[in-house]
């Protein structure tokens, strides 16, 4: 008599134990946490030349809030963003984080800026 197998009865699935389970937890939260400090802002060469010619000081927590704005002018599809803060104006691209250029706020008073689709004020 021959016996037959079915193919359910070939397949076991492995079970992981509970602490590898665990440990794709951390690496999932450890992941998050690296994307999350990937959204910090990049200053481009040029931006970076600007400020430094233009003596302009942004301080961290500044920096920080500029940041969480851009974050969320991406999030509503903004590409390229005019920050206006109290000194400076920054030209922001939302979706690479990246300073693309900053103008003393005084300077920008006459300025046309082109190829922006939202802008951010920050009153700092």
């Amino acid at each position: 008599m021959s016996e037959r197998i079915h193919a359910h009865q070939l397949y076991q699935p492995m079970l992981y134990p509970k602490h590898r389970q665990q440990k794709n937890t951390d690496q999932s939260f450890q992941s998050v946490f690296h994307k999350e400090l990937e959204n910090q802002l990049t200053v481009s060469k040029h931006a970076q030349k600007r400020l430094q010619d233009r003596n302009i000081k942004i301080s961290e927590t500044s920096w920080n809030k500029i940041s969480e704005k851009v974050i969320e002018a991406g999030q509503k599809g903004i590409k390229d963003s005019l920050v206006i803060m109290k000194n400076v104006t920054l030209v922001v691209n939302a979706p690479n984080q990246t300073v693309i250029t900053a103008l003393d706020r005084n300077e920008s008073t006459s300025q046309i800026f082109t190829n922006i689709n939202g802008a951010i004020v920050i009153d700092e």
